[in-house]
């Protein structure tokens, strides 16, 4: 893993997890994750730039009108389906995480108003499986570099559907400090 001084924002409940450029795992390599629970019990949270090979009507088949791709969330429950959505106002359920976005919600309400089409792929990101941490264990990780945590993003980066583009638009979003970062190749020994 390659050492650089990465920033100090702590992580919390709303906030961005960007790997570091060179993280082995492949689960969490060049990956942007959503927190949406930090605290005493642990940390959950869903990776933003996996797409996956399915579309939600693949796996809910009254789901008719839907196109939204289902995202890998992380390793852990990969047989499960969650949601992040921007769109209360309609849903009128989830759990707030800040910056306009939301955890969860009546699914049975969101499906109908995704089958007529009230809300639109842009408001909701669907995900298989999540992402977690025990206590403590995702702040050991950020002191040994291998994420930084960012709470200043535009909520639209969230519904982003370029990966790629997504890590590299989070760390630009950091400041021209981490800038540079974004510029790093996939695969040092090919620079």
């Amino acid at each position: 893993m390659i050492i650089i001084m990465l920033n100090n924002i702590k992580p919390k409940t709303g906030r961005l997890l960007i790997s570091e450029p060179f993280m082995a795992d492949p689960n969490f390599k060049r990956s942007v994750v959503l927190l949406t629970e930090h605290g005493d019990d642990g940390t959950v949270g869903y990776i933003l730039n996996q797409v996956g090979n399915l579309i939600l009507n693949d796996v809910i088949q009254d789901l008719w009108n839907s196109k939204n791709y289902i995202y890998f969330g992380g390793p852990v429950a990969a047989d499960t389906l969650h949601f992040i959505h921007r769109c209360y106002d309609k849903l009128q359920s989830g759990e707030d995480i800040g910056n306009g976005l939301y955890w969860g919600g009546n699914f049975e309400t969101l499906k109908i108003l995704l089958n007529t089409n009230v809300i639109s792929q842009d408001e909701v990101k669907f995900f298989m499986g999540y992402s977690g941490w025990d206590y403590g264990q995702l702040d050991r990780e950020i002191d040994q570099n291998a994420w930084m945590v960012s709470d200043i993003f535009n909520p639209d980066l969230i519904f982003s559907n370029d990966d790629e583009k997504l890590w590299r638009d989070v760390i630009v979003n950091l400041g021209p400090k981490y800038a540079h970062i974004s510029n790093f190749p996939v695969d040092p020994s090919l620079n």
